[in-house]
């Protein structure tokens, strides 16, 4: 079975699930508060990984288990970051800023992994990097919404390069698991000052499952095993693919309308998995070549 070309589909499965909560939770945040909405979320997404496999957590060594939790304040931190600098910013902005993670996770990568990235790594980060801006911005200052968001991308990126240096297939669902569990802690602490509050309607309530169970514990899940098989760049790249969603879904099921913005940035981050997975094929004929000689 060829896992890193499976691996690639599945965050890209991740990614569609996560770009198809942008126009639900746009909606939902106009009746509830961010803190009290992802502290829900992922409570309800906590719950389910603990009842769906309840031994996963404790058969993890206490190194995983330590990393988990580093690992799940990393990413509860980000989305306090992210939802607070929203508030800032415009959303085209706060997506394109957060965006920059693709940018963040092959430099710190290099520093942090000593991880050596490839010239056509760099020019997929590139393609990327700009398909975001087309996709995104309209204008941008750099305000304390824009350097919120950015520190967030930092953390994302961070998160990117542990899971990819901690996880394995054998770890993945406790890994998770205790993830959630912190990323919970996290958000309920920064949702105590204003109270909490839950929705008020059956569809909202739909809203909320539907972001916990799918977009939440199973994408996790799956990008936590995903990663084991994928150098930290390669699934940053792939997980850029999640506005290019975002975009599909609010022409398909909100009020948008298709525009050159959308088909330009959508086809230059698509060119960019492209290079991204052609890279490591080139070099394998090349070692194939080699060794026949």
């Amino acid at each position: 079975m060829n896992h890193p070309r499976l691996a690639v589909v599945a965050l890209l499965a991740v990614a569609a699930a996560w770009g198809s909560t942008f126009f639900l939770t746009k909606d939902l945040l106009t009746r509830m508060d961010v803190a009290d909405y992802l502290a829900l979320r992922f409570l309800i997404a906590s719950v389910a990984l603990v009842l769906v496999h309840p031994p996963a957590i404790a058969r993890l060594s206490r190194l995983d288990r330590g990393r988990a939790v580093a690992l799940g304040i990393t990413y509860g931190i980000a989305q306090l970051l992210q939802t607070e600098g929203l508030r800032h910013t415009a959303a085209s902005v706060s997506g394109f800023v957060t965006g920059m993670y693709v940018v963040f996770t092959p430099l710190l990568a290099a520093v942090i992994l000593r991880h050596k990235i490839g010239r056509w790594a760099w020019v997929a980060v590139i393609l990327a990097t700009v398909g975001l801006g087309v996709l995104s911005l309209r204008g941008v200052s750099m305000g304390p919404g824009e350097l919120l968001t950015l520190a967030s991308a930092g953390l994302y990126a961070l998160h990117i390069i542990g899971l990819g240096a901690w996880s394995t297939s054998a770890n993945a669902f406790g890994l998770s698991s205790l993830q959630m569990i912190t990323i919970t802690a996290v958000c309920a602490i920064g949702a105590i000052p204003g109270g909490f509050s839950i929705p008020g309607t059956g569809g909202d309530w739909v809203s909320v499952f539907y972001m916990a169970l799918v977009s939440g514990a199973l994408a996790l899940i799956v990008q936590t095993w995903a990663q084991a098989h994928l150098t930290p760049t390669r699934a940053a790249i792939a997980m850029t693919m999640e506005p290019v969603f975002a975009s599909a879904f609010a022409v398909l099921f909100g009020s948008e309308s298709v525009t050159w913005r959308m088909l330009v940035g959508g086809a230059l981050v698509l060119s960019a998995m492209y290079l991204v997975e052609l890279a490591p094929r080139r070099k394998f004929e090349a070692e194939v070549q080699h060794l026949a000689q």
